[in-house]
C-alpha cells in the first residue's frame, strides 16, 4: 500500500485542473515531457509549456532549471541536499515490474509491498572520508545526511526486509572508519529487520563491524537483484551501479534529475548517497540494458515523479 497519494496522470491532471501546490519553472518542464509521451509528437513543447503555465499560475517553488548556455555553471541551482530533503515530501508513484506492484518513493529507494521489501543503491557512505584520506576535502557530513534520509524513507513504510544493491560503502574501508555516531545511528534503522548488503565494485567485501548478511546477489520473487545489471540477462532484474539521470528540455529550458529507470522487466535504481552524480540514461552505458519501446525514466521532481519515454529525452 503506497503511504501517499498515487501519481496521478500528467496529461488528464493538466486536462482537468489540479489544486495549488509546488510547480517551478523545471517542474513545468517535466510536465511537458510527461505528456508529450502520453500524447506523442502532436503536442509542440512551447505550446505543452504553455499549457502548463497556465495550469499552475498560482504556484510557486525552485527545483534549480537552468538556461541552455555553454557557460552556464550551476550557479543557480538549488543546494542539492536542500532539494533531496524537500522531495522527501514529493508523491510516490506505485508501477508495475515482472508483472508485480511496486512503488517509487522520491527518496530514490523502491518498496515492494507484498514482500514489505525496501530496496536502496549506492548509498556511498564514507565518501567524504574516502576523499579525505587521498588528499581532497569535502564536507565530512554526508553520511549522517545519507543516514537522515534513509531513515525517513524506513519510517514510510513497514519493511522487514532491506536490500541494498551495492557501493553502500564508498570504499573497502568506510565501515571499518565510520563514526560511532553514524555507526550507531546505522545499527537503529537496521534492528528488528533483515538487512542484505549486495557487494560493489566499490565495495567487494563484507563491512567491517556492521552486520546484516554480505551476498553478490539474491533472488527474491520474480526479480534478481544485483549490483551492475547484465545486458546477458533477459528476466526481470534489479540494480544499480549506472546512476541514472534523465534530461527533458522544452521551450529553451532544460532541467536534469535522478531517475528510476525501467522498461517493466528491469529497473536501475537512482544513486542514494547525497555526494553521489548521475548519467543520463541515454549514454551508451545503457544500451541494450532496456526495451526502448516500453523504456521510461521516473524522473523525481518536487510535486511528484513523471514517468517519460526515453524516446522524450534528451542527453547531457
Amino acid at each position: 500500500m503506497v503511504p501517499r497519494n498515487s501519481s496521478v496522470n500528467v496529461a488528464s491532471g493538466l486536462a482537468g485542473g489540479l489544486a495549488p501546490g509546488i510547480a517551478t519553472r523545471a517542474e513545468r518542464v517535466l510536465m511537458c515531457g510527461a505528456l508529450i509521451a502520453d500524447r506523442g509528437a502532436q503536442i509542440n513543447p512551447c505550446r505543452c509549456e504553455t499549457l502548463c503555465c497556465l495550469a499552475f499560475a498560482r504556484m510557486n517553488g525552485s527545483i534549480g532549471t537552468k538556461r541552455e548556455s555553454p557557460d552556464d555553471d550551476g550557479s543557480q541551482r538549488m543546494n542539492a541536499l536542500a532539494r533531496r530533503m524537500r522531495q522527501t515530501e514529493c508523491e510516490a508513484l506505485e508501477t508495475t515490474l515482472a508483472g508485480a506492484a511496486v512503488v517509487c518513493d522520491p527518496s530514490g529507494v523502491l518498496y515492494v509491498p507484498p514482500e514489505r521489501l525496501l530496496i536502496v543503491s549506492d548509498l556511498h557512505l564514507e565518501k567524504g572520508a574516502a576523499f579525505a584520506r587521498r588528499g581532497s576535502f569535502l564536507p565530512p557530513y554526508d553520511t549522517a545526511a545519507t543516514l537522515a534520509l534513509l531513515g525517513s524513507a524506513l519510517a514510510r513504510y513497514d519493511a522487514r526486509r532491506v536490500i541494498c544493491l551495492g557501493d553502500s560503502f564508498h570504499d573497502r574501508h568506510g565501515a571499518a572508519f565510520m563514526p560511532a555516531t553514524c555507526r550507531e545511528t546505522l545499527a537503529r534503522l537496521m534492528a528488528g529487520r533483515e538487512w542484505i548488503w549486495i557487494t560493489g565494485n566499490h565495495d567487494p567485501e563484507p563491512p567491517a563491524r556492521i552486520g546484516g548478511e554480505t551476498l553478490a546477489e539474491i533472488a527474491v520473487g520474480p526479480w534478481l537483484f544485483r549490483h551492475e545489471p547484465s545486458r546477458d540477462y533477459q528476466s526481470a532484474e534489479v540494480a544499480g551501479h549506472l546512476h541514472p539521470v534523465a534530461r527533458v528540455a522544452g521551450a529553451g529550458r532544460s532541467t536534469r534529475g535522478a531517475c528510476f529507470a525501467s522498461d517493466g522487466n528491469r529497473m536501475i535504481l537512482p544513486s542514494f548517497g547525497v555526494t553521489t552524480g548521475g548519467l543520463n540514461v541515454l549514454d551508451r552505458a545503457f544500451h541494450g540494458l532496456f526495451d526502448l519501446q516500453f523504456a521510461k525514466a521516473y524522473v523525481i521532481g518536487l510535486a511528484r515523479i513523471y514517468p517519460i519515454g526515453f524516446r522524450a529525452l534528451c542527453p547531457g
